[in-house]
């Protein structure tokens, strides 16, 4: 069974950082790309960034860009985001999320697999 689980989410000041993992088990991630997005209670889930599988191609949400940085390390079968300069409208659930087809796609239903999503929150 696929499972896609994020890790390295929590509470920061704003201009912090935070490293965000995707871990997968039960399917090689090197086939698939990969993206992040972000939700708030209330509101659709947002795309933040999307890699794919050889990184070759790679898009971030213009909130994120110049902040964010998605990367992958299929060796480890893990992919990343590296968030700086954290401000407080970045505060959101975070999922990680597969797509077998290698669209890198901004659009959530287009994904196939989503980890539950670990919190992160920004203080000011």
């Amino acid at each position: 069974q696929v499972q896609l689980v994020e890790s390295g989410g929590g509470l920061v000041q704003a201009g912090g950082s935070l490293r965000l993992s995707c871990a997968a088990s039960g399917r090689t991630l090197a086939s698939y790309a990969m993206g992040w997005f972000r939700q708030v209670p209330g509101k659709e889930r947002a795309f933040v960034a999307v890699i794919s599988r050889t990184a070759a191609t790679i898009y971030y949400a213009n909130s994120v860009k110049g902040r964010f940085t998605i990367d992958r390390d299929n060796a480890k079968n893990t992919v990343y985001l590296q968030m700086n300069n954290l401000k407080p409208e970045d505060t959101a659930n975070y999922y990680c999320a597969s797509d077998q087809l290698d669209l890198v796609s901004l659009l959530h239903y287009n994904y196939d697999v989503w980890g539950s999503g670990t919190q992160v929150t920004v203080s000011s």
